[in-house]
């Protein structure tokens, strides 16, 4: 299974594309719509979507993106809980703004991160984008977990990993990978609207 998906598929001029990469590239794109449209469906599929992505990173030597996917599996299924019935009286969770304090701990939290990571890359692996792909995982962790309480400030996060993430994913030479986040950041633009849609209140029937 694991030669299968990194058989060469395609070729986008003199870059290889696996079918691992394809696969990856339909079901994030599937996932982040599912997202935008706060369908608990988005759980599931993104879960098997990281399991893609950490053989496609390792391969890639983005060690700290591949090794941290199962962490990614472990949010997804607490957010797909958190989504069910995460909220007052088991019900789930409503989009809310990020409060003072969860600012604060998920600022921390990156930073600490984001410094661990990066001095692990730099001294203990042989990674040539420690820098980067620590500063990505920092801020993917933080999303990941806004996402998971619906939060709507977690799009903004998305965006500044999406922003950094396309140029990385090109210099390692993932061509069809640093398209999808190019598309991942059309849907973030619109996931940041429509969540801040939802924070509206409803109108009241005349």
């Amino acid at each position: 299974m694991l030669g299968w998906l990194n058989t060469p598929a395609l070729y986008l001029g003199d870059v290889a594309t696996s079918r691992g990469e394809i696969l990856g590239f339909l079901t994030g794109v599937l996932t982040v719509w599912l997202v935008v449209r706060r369908n608990i469906w988005n759980w599931p599929l993104g879960i098997a979507n990281v399991l893609l992505l950490m053989l496609l990173f390792r391969n890639a030597g983005l060690y700290a993106d591949a090794a941290l996917q199962p962490v990614y599996v472990v949010l997804g299924l607490y957010g797909w809980w958190a989504w069910l019935a995460g909220g007052t009286g088991r019900s789930g969770l409503r989009v809310a703004r990020t409060s003072r304090r969860e600012w604060m701990a998920l600022a921390a939290g990156g930073v600490l991160v984001t410094a661990a990571i990066w001095q692990y890359l730099d001294h203990a692996t042989g990674s040539t984008v420690p820098l980067a792909d620590a500063v990505t995982t920092g801020l993917s962790l933080v999303a990941t977990y806004g996402q998971c309480r619906r939060l709507v400030e977690s799009w903004w996060f998305w965006i500044a990993a999406d922003l950094i993430y396309i140029p990385l994913y090109l210099y390692k030479g993932l061509a069809l990978t640093a398209v999808l986040y190019v598309v991942f950041l059309g849907l973030c633009v619109l996931g940041v609207r429509a969540w801040y849609a939802a924070l509206r209140p409803s109108p009241v029937p005349a």
